[in-house]
């Protein structure tokens, strides 16, 4: 498998979402250069939850994979709280962990999933 990232955005009602499903290079990456991973639509709001999500079993990210959703100026708006997934659950941050976004596209960057490896990430914003 080579790396790919699939964004779908949806802007309509209070809340927004936003949903990555990526797989990683070879170097264990995603969206480092090699493929885009930005939203198409600017957000502002504050980020609510974040959910990950490993692939199946055999392509789930290697342990600890880390996750970031940048804004424009290169700052995790996930405040850190995307580091250190786990490799088999499905895991969830509620809004008191997280940063804001301020009229910005979001872009995902993963880091250290193992080679072709995949999941989803998901952002809520309010």
């Amino acid at each position: 498998m080579a790396e790919s990232c699939t964004i779908t955005e949806e802007t309509f009602g209070t809340i927004k979402k936003v949903k990555w499903a990526w797989v990683s290079a070879a170097d264990g990456t995603v969206g480092a250069a090699l493929i885009p991973t930005v939203t198409s639509n600017t957000y502002s709001g504050e980020i609510v939850r974040l959910v990950t999500i490993p692939g199946a079993a055999g392509l789930a990210p290697d342990d600890n994979y880390g996750v970031k959703v940048n804004d424009a100026d290169g700052t995790d708006v996930l405040m850190g709280a995307g580091l250190l997934r786990d490799t088999a659950n499905t895991e969830q941050v509620l809004a008191s962990s997280l940063g804001v976004v301020a009229n910005s596209t979001l872009t995902l960057l993963v880091t250290a999933a193992g080679a072709a490896n995949s999941g989803t990430v998901y952002v809520y914003i309010r």
